[in-house]
């Protein structure tokens, strides 16, 4: 059995696996373009729920993956009953309500940024910090808002139930690898992602 280097939220773990030199995720998670990747989402989207963020950001991630050769926030999916989510971008969305585990740092972020009523519908309280997302991250996501946006709750599940998220059991995370997979580009982008 070898051993790889798995780094989630920032730090370093050595864990061992049976496939040499797998990719589980992404290197860095950035809250603060999280939150502003967040508002931007929800001030285009007609129904902002944490169901339709997640959605639109696991799309526009696989765009921005295939294009750039990297994930716009560094976050890692979960393969979820609906579909995959981000887990770290999920966490902020839930601790608007007190639900989900942040820094006091990232609190007083969410605080200023969203509200979340319903139980799970994102309400802007104002307009995203487009500084911190470069013009490849904001037209990624501009794609995935105007191609995705509009569908349903069951339209996103069944498009999102794709082979990346059959990779993973149910709340197990999905590799980086198995979302390059479904991509045209998926063996220079693992060649690239294992680099």
């Amino acid at each position: 059995m070898s051993l790889i280097r798995a780094i989630t939220i920032g730090y370093t773990e050595s864990m061992p696996y049976r496939e040499s030199r797998m990719v589980v995720s992404s290197r860095h998670f950035f809250p603060e373009k999280a939150i502003e990747a967040i508002l931007f989402v929800a001030t285009r989207l007609a129904n902002p729920t944490f169901h339709s963020v997640s959605k639109v950001f696991y799309f526009a991630d696989k765009k921005h993956l295939e294009r750039y050769g990297r994930l716009i926030c560094g976050d890692s999916y979960v393969a979820m009953k609906h579909g995959p989510v981000p887990s770290q971008t999920y966490d902020l969305m839930k601790a608007s309500v007190g639900r989900g585990w942040v820094t006091p740092d990232q609190a007083e972020l969410i605080q200023s940024a969203f509200d979340v009523s319903s139980g799970c519908r994102i309400q802007a309280k104002r307009q995203p910090e487009l500084k911190l997302l470069s013009e490849s991250e904001i037209e990624c996501l501009a794609e995935s808002v105007t191609e995705y946006g509009g569908r349903s709750f069951g339209e996103l599940t069944s498009l999102s139930h794709d082979a990346a998220w059959n990779s993973a059991d149910e709340n197990e995370l999905i590799s980086i690898e198995e979302i390059a997979k479904t991509l045209p580009n998926s063996d220079a982008l693992i060649v690239h992602l294992r680099s």
